[in-house]
């Protein structure tokens, strides 16, 4: 089977269960594992990220929605040579991948058009269910039960660990920092699991944009910081600028020196099977004697600035 993925998490997913060989186009931010890094890049971004700062990130990508225009293009001569039976694709953000609609339409185009699934989910439940959806398109549903039963097992570790805490430390989680943005979907179920209570994100629910002063009532105890789409470089960067505003010491995490900063990109952001790894991270950061293996540095780390 041909498959190209447009998602990060899709990709990741195929060469977990082992469709690495089969993968023949992927979008540019697939950089996970490895070899995903060498497979033809079959869409681009219309807006250039480098060197930009969140603010301006934010601004940009809020004027080209509120025209009505793209953030990426699908290259339909690069779609045509990969000749793909099936495309791995999403509807649940404007802003991660070319939307449904317009895939669906170069797909429509092309001589053979091939299968599209979209994986749009909102849990962890649902992830390990897409990674079942693309087990079965793929003809590998023996791999796909295997992978998800692992991952299902090592979430029902840290719950079972995390179970016994009488007084679950208050955790903010933040998905962007410029404007502030707290995380949604299935981060606020990552903390529950993990041991802690979110204060401001919603479950099954988009990330959500909230005030300093929403911060300073919500009074976390803990706070990690995971934008969205960051490695750990480019978030140790901003985190300076969010740190410097005036506000940051009335954050009780701030003033106890708990506040981590994550690489959001690999462990939170994207739904696959590296969410795990995030829970875990997750796990040791709130109660790190019950969780005492720690993270690498290039995944987590204190905030010590």
């Amino acid at each position: 089977m041909r498959i190209v993925s447009l998602l990060p998490a899709a990709t990741e997913i195929c060469f977990e269960l082992g469709l690495g060989d089969d993968v023949v186009g992927v979008s540019p931010e697939c950089d996970f594992p490895p070899g995903a890094r060498g497979k033809p890049i079959v869409s681009r971004h219309l807006l250039d990220h480098t060197g930009k700062s969140s603010l301006m990130t934010s601004r940009a990508v809020g004027e080209r929605l509120a025209a009505g225009e793209a953030l990426y293009l699908l290259d339909e001569e690069a779609l045509r040579r990969a000749a793909p039976d099936l495309i791995l694709t999403q509807g649940l953000c404007d802003v991660c991948a070319p939307s449904l609609g317009d895939v669906r339409d170069v797909a429509e185009r092309l001589p053979e058009p091939p299968e599209i699934l979209s994986l749009d989910p909102h849990t962890l439940g649902d992830v390990f269910g897409d990674i079942l959806r693309v087990g079965e398109a793929c003809r590998v549903k023996g791999r796909a039960n295997a992978c998800r039963k692992e991952l299902e097992a090592r979430v029902d570790e840290v719950a079972k660990t995390a179970s016994g805490i009488a007084a679950p430390p208050r955790v903010l989680c933040l998905e962007w920092l410029d404007p502030l943005f707290v995380a949604g979907q299935w981060v606020p179920e990552m903390v529950d699991l993990a041991g802690g209570e979110d204060v401001l994100g919603r479950a099954s629910e988009p990330s959500r944009r909230v005030a300093w002063r929403d911060l300073v009532m919500a009074a976390p105890e803990v706070a990690v910081l995971m934008p969205c789409g960051f490695h750990m470089g480019r978030t140790l960067k901003e985190t300076r600028g969010i740190a410097s505003s005036p506000f940051w010491r009335d954050l009780p995490a701030a003033r106890r020196d708990r506040v981590w900063v994550v690489d959001g990109s690999s462990y939170f952001s994207r739904p696959g099977p590296r969410l795990v790894d995030g829970l875990e991270t997750l796990a040791h950061i709130l109660h790190p004697r019950l969780f005492p293996n720690a993270p690498s540095p290039r995944d987590a780390q204190r905030w010590a600035g």
